[in-house]
Formats: C-alpha cells, structure tokens, sequence
C-alpha cells in the first residue's frame, strides 16, 4: 500500500473542462462558498489491494454541489456534497465512480485482512478506514490504510436551504456508488456510534459525498 499524489496524464484537459470547471455559476440555492481545490494533483490517492482510491473527499464546487447547511466551514472539513447526477460524472478522465460491488471489494480486502470478515457482528471496516480525528463521539478510526473516510453527512436537497439533513457532518459519512433503479442509487454508510460500512439504497434527491476509483 503507498500514498501518492494524483499526476495530469495527457488528454485530461478535455475532462477537467467538463466536469472540474469552477467557473459554473451555483444554481439557484446552491452554496456560493469558495470553491475548494478542483485541481487533480491536488487530492491524494492510496493503493489498496488491486485498487486505486481517491484518498480525499471530493471538494470541487460546481452546478450540483453544495457545503453542508450553507456552511465553507464543512466544505473545508468534509469536501461538498453532489447530486447524483453531478456525482456519477463529477471523477476525471482514468477515474470513476466507484460501483457498489467495488466498495464491496475495498470492503472486503480490509474485513479479510483484519479477520472480522466471518459475521455482521465483528465488522470491522469503517474502524480501519476512518479518520484518526475529526469524527464526534469517540467515533475516530485508526485509518490503518490512507483512506481517511471524513464524515461529510447527508442532506435531502428540498430541505437543504434550511440546514436540515439525514445525518450531520462529524457524525456519518455517505458516499455515492453506482444505480440501484431509477429512483434510487447506492450509497456506502459508515456511522460514527460503529465500526461497520454498511450498503443501502437512497432517494437520488439527496446530496452526499463523492470518491473516485481508477480505471
């Protein structure tokens, strides 16, 4: 496993204009907070297992992201958060989207190498891919592998103008995955109270937080 800083490979100009502008004027309601870095070799990435993972929460503000309840504050802390439609082309050229069966993979790698792979009950993931800090209610992790999963929070983007979400920033963290129908995506969940990362399925009205996986 090695910790490294994203390169510009070539080509990528094309899809940093496309989805990595920060020149997009926020719609109507979106956060009008500083932007955060949009620059690729700006985040970092980890290798775990067979895979290459973005090692940051996404922070790049364009049309369909916001900051938490208005806040920079959280965009700084946690990265923004996306709407579906945002996040499934929001990760730059070479990058995805990670699917929920390639959470599964991550997931995985880590509950066989901890051994608590055997039941529900000994989960064990979040723990080892949790931030040291920055989780509230003794809910830190000991981020053995460089992924540093920050609890963003969630919120459903009707309610949004009003601060009010499905778990607030410092608490739970959700990341996007891949479509569940056409109402609804995955979404990975790990809570601050446990050490498990669960999968469920939400409403694609809602905003949560975004990582890539390479190609």
């Amino acid at each position: 496993m090695k910790t490294t800083r994203f390169s510009l490979a070539a080509g990528l100009s094309l899809a940093l204009a496309l989805t990595f502008s920060c020149s997009v004027p926020p719609e109507e309601g979106y956060s009008t907070s500083p932007p955060g870095s949009c620059n690729i070799e700006d985040y970092r990435k980890v290798d775990i297992g067979t895979q290459t993972w973005m090692a940051e929460n996404l922070n790049c503000a364009v049309s369909g992201s916001k900051c938490y309840a208005y806040d920079p504050s959280n965009c700084e802390k946690y990265g923004r958060l996306y709407d579906w439609e945002t996040a499934k082309n929001i990760c730059p050229s070479g990058w995805h989207l990670p699917s929920k069966e390639e959470w599964e993979t991550l997931l995985g790698y880590v509950k066989s190498e901890k051994g608590c792979e055997s039941s529900w009950s000994s989960d064990c993931e979040g723990k080892y891919l949790k931030t040291k800090s920055g989780w509230e209610s003794n809910g830190n992790g000991t981020d053995d592998y460089n992924f540093s999963a920050l609890p963003g929070g969630g919120a459903d983007r009707y309610s949004f103008g009003n601060g009010i979400g499905i778990g607030n920033p410092g608490y739970v963290g959700y990341w996007w995955a891949s479509e569940y129908d056409s109402d609804e995506a995955w979404v990975i969940h790990i809570p601050n109270y446990a050490d498990y990362a669960s999968r469920s399925y939400f409403n694609k009205n809602y905003l949560f937080s975004v990582r890539c996986v390479k190609n």
